[in-house]
């Protein structure tokens, strides 16, 4: 089931989405909806579906939760490690070291206040010359760190920051707009193989085509639970959080 976030006069609510519409579930959040789900031992989706109102309407996804908290994993793919090693010129090589540990780079992205809704303009910092994207498969978390969710993340970083000294990565990763959410968020029982997705990212400008590339997330060097377990340790992250 695709659900999400929309824009009332009382603030952001959730609801269902389909086939381009959406019905309002008035008087939840998605971060409430998730919480009454835990608590009343529902499925996400059928406590979406039974809140819902019957009537769908036009109505423009905004975040499809508004996260706590935003943790990022790096080092995730095997390119991804080689190409920051030689971004970096590390001899050492201190990315392809994360990627063969076990303890995987993990760090904090921001809270609700540095992420924009999909189609909105992201974060460019004035002192970088070199803003990527990174598109993401993000988890949204319930309590204790299980996985309520999926949805699309794009990591924006400033990456020539970072290649100037790995300790400016809080600097060239949390910034104002550094984090675009959603659409829609997909429940987790309706999507069972989370492994077996295709990740696209295209560049445009001035209506040409600058760059595209896509990897499949069966790629993953490290699964999901195994992240959860790092990032949860000693680190009680809350419910609604972004990964």
């Amino acid at each position: 089931m695709h659900l999400g976030q929309i824009k009332t006069p009382g603030g952001a609510i959730a609801a269902v989405f389909e086939k381009g519409l959406a019905r309002p579930i008035p008087g939840h959040t998605m971060l409430e909806l998730i919480r009454r789900s835990e608590v009343e031992k529902l499925p996400l989706g059928k406590l979406a579906s039974d809140l819902a109102s019957r009537h769908a309407e036009e109505h423009t996804p905004v975040l499809p939760i508004t996260p706590p908290e935003v943790w990022g994993c790096g080092c995730t793919y095997e390119t991804s490690a080689s190409f920051r090693d030689a971004e970096h010129g590390t001899r050492e090589g201190m990315y392809a070291y994360v990627y063969r540990e076990p303890r995987p780079e993990i760090f904090f992205k921001g809270t609700a206040r540095v992420c924009v809704p999909s189609g909105h303009a992201i974060g460019i910092r004035t002192d970088s010359k070199f803003t990527a994207p990174e598109p993401e498969l993000a988890l949204i978390l319930g309590t204790g760190g299980r996985i309520a969710g999926f949805t699309l993340a794009n990591d924006v970083s400033a990456w020539d920051i970072e290649r100037e000294n790995a300790l400016y990565l809080p600097q060239s990763k949390t910034y104002n707009g550094c984090c675009a959410l959603g659409p829609v968020l997909i429940t987790a029982d309706a999507l069972p193989a989370p492994y077996a997705l295709e990740m696209s990212c295209t560049i445009m400008r001035a209506g040409k085509e600058l760059f595209s590339g896509n990897i499949s997330t069966s790629k993953l060097h490290r699964r999901f639970e195994t992240l959860l377990e790092y990032l949860t340790r000693a680190n009680h992250v809350p419910c609604g959080t972004v990964v």
